[in-house]
């Protein structure tokens, strides 16, 4: 019968005092100071604490510093080890309040549609809004009242002085929509604002108005559109938060249709939400037409001359759009696109 082998195997080293095992402590009896059991028991017992104990000592803090409900801007400080760092995001999502009126144009920003006084001075800026408007070759428009704020300007109702027509829309009309924009915001670096250029492309297209007249009075670059209706999100909230599946269905079809017909221009929207899909005016042969206000943040998604699409850019520190509607990627600070 074979031997068995004993000892250390050739080839092998044997157990030098480094590869040998410790013996285990033993175990001895330790009295825990006050400290220690003051420590031992701050320690969070459940999950629950220990996450809550974890967002407490997050290096990465953002808080909001400054939310002006006249600005465009939310600055956010952000602290990490000890240093302070400011980035700027770019945001349009406001206080929102219930319309206060129905049957009015909703506004472009958010449903807001408290009336004001004409020539109010609004906060951050000095210049008061005149009393009547010509710009552009228009005819003269008296301020009436209010109609909406919006994250790239003010929505005012215009009547006419002298003549007109009946008609409730065209450059002729008794009552357009007036929006302002002051020269120092954030839209108007450079000139007109940016808006200007999109409606000179898409305005008149299929579910977007039309501007009759532009141009700059004062202060104010004025854009005298079509007078509309209420907003979806007006609408919605008149009937109870209710919609029959008819009426959802016909919304769909006829949004995914202005959609559509927009990105075949070249531009998305950027704010897609119900407060900028806006009925006809009430009374007329418009009033279940939908229509798609507020271009400020549209952006084109492909290159006008040679057809290609924009190139891909990522930006985690700015966004583009409202908060409460824009897609992942919008909050990652992608670039806008058709899937994005």
């Amino acid at each position: 019968m074979p031997e068995l082998r004993r000892g250390v195997r050739r080839g092998r080293a044997g157990l030098t005092p480094q590869n040998r095992q410790l013996d285990p402590p033993r175990l001895q009896n330790y009295v825990k100071t006050r400290a220690t059991a003051a420590r031992e028991g701050k320690r969070p017992r459940t999950r629950l604490e220990t996450k809550r104990l974890k967002e407490k000592q997050e290096d990465n803090k953002v808080i909001v510093i400054s939310e002006r409900e006249d600005s465009d801007f939310l600055i956010l400080e952000r602290k990490k080890k000890g240093k302070k760092n400011l980035a700027v995001v770019a945001v349009e999502e406001k206080e929102e309040e219930e319309a206060k009126e129905l049957g009015i144009m909703g506004d472009d920003s958010g449903g807001l549609s408290a009336n004001k006084a004409v020539g109010q001075e609004e906060e951050g800026n000095t210049a008061p809004f005149p009393e009547k408007v010509q710009v552009g070759g228009s005819p003269v428009y008296k301020i009436e009242r209010k109609l909406g704020k919006g994250g790239f300007g003010q929505v005012f109702v215009g009547r006419r002085v002298n003549g007109g027509t009946e008609r409730a829309m065209g450059p002729g009309a008794m009552e357009v929509a007036l929006k302002f924009e002051h020269r120092n915001s954030k839209g108007c670096n450079y000139g007109p604002p940016y808006e200007w250029q999109v409606y000179n492309t898409l305005g008149g297209s299929h579910g977007v108005p039309r501007v009759h007249y532009k141009g700059r009075q004062g202060d104010y670059y004025v854009m005298v559109m079509d007078m509309l209706g209420p907003s979806l999100w007006d609408v919605w909230n008149s009937s109870g938060q209710a919609m029959s599946s008819e009426m959802v269905a016909c919304i769909a079809v006829e949004s995914l249709s202005i959609l559509e017909k927009m990105h075949s221009r070249g531009y998305v929207h950027g704010d897609v939400k119900p407060e900028n899909f806006l009925l006809g005016q009430p009374g007329t042969a418009q009033e279940k037409k939908l229509f798609l206000v507020d271009l400020g943040l549209a952006t084109k998604w492909r290159d006008s001359g040679s057809g290609q699409h924009v190139e891909y850019d990522q930006r985690p520190d700015m966004f583009r759009g409202t908060v409460r509607y824009a897609s992942v990627h919008a909050h990652l600070g992608r670039t806008a696109s058709r899937e994005r």
